[in-house]
């Protein structure tokens, strides 16, 4: 399973790109808005510093301007993958570019019905908001089984793209389900990092070696 970050935020870009454990990297246009720096140069730095793929999204909702605002974005890269909202001209927009070659993720997925329309229209990736789901009561992990299901009996190419990750366990039940990708926000994969036993040990590991090198001097590794 591939690892998103789900950030506009170059400093969390770059401190996770490093590690080497991010794959790629989805934003919208509350992310960019956020960070207050100007859209276009951000997205350019975003695309130059992560090689995988790169979600930008379009703010238009009729067909022809989200077809001219993607072109417009697939010029930051080769890599850029144009979001694209699940709505009636959205996906008429993603049968166009998909006919163009221009890779695409139909975004604001909520069931397994939107899924497999945006499959069929020939979307790249499909992503289901499953948080969003769980705040309104529904279960968002049950939605993931159900278009992973579908998508596998019908030999689908579109990736599931898990979002709106709430939590570590939601990555990893969507792990054993069989998604293709979860996107995450900076403080979710930093909770994938850390457990409380890892720190102990290693304060123990540290704890016992200063006190060899006290009895044992010269020691070295």
């Amino acid at each position: 399973m591939k690892i998103f970050l789900d950030s506009a935020n170059l400093l969390f870009i770059k401190k996770y790109n490093d590690m080497g454990i991010i794959d790629g990297i989805t934003t919208n246009p509350t992310l960019l808005s956020r960070e207050r720096d100007n859209p276009a140069m951000l997205m350019r730095e975003i695309v130059s510093i992560v090689k995988g793929p790169v979600s930008l999204e379009v703010t238009a909702t009729q067909t022809e301007e989200m077809v001219e605002q993607a072109h417009r974005l697939r010029k930051y890269g080769q890599n850029v993958i144009v979001k694209i909202p699940m709505i009636p001209d959205g996906l008429k927009a993603v049968r166009q570019l998909t006919h163009e070659g221009i890779p695409t993720n139909v975004t604001l997925v909520f069931s397994a019905n939107q899924a497999l329309l945006a499959a069929k229209a020939g979307a790249s990736y499909v992503s289901p908001f499953i948080g969003r789901l769980d705040d309104i009561g529904q279960d968002g992990l049950e939605v993931i089984r159900q278009i992973v299901q579908i998508f596998r009996n019908y030999e689908f190419g579109t990736k599931v793209l898990v979002a709106s990750v709430r939590h570590p366990l939601h990555v990893i039940e969507s792990g054993r389900i069989g998604a293709d990708v979860v996107t995450l926000p900076p403080e979710i994969l930093a909770k994938l990092i850390f457990h409380p036993l890892t720190d102990n040990g290693l304060a123990s590991f540290l704890k016992d070696w200063e006190q060899l090198k006290k009895e044992t001097p010269n020691v070295e590794i």
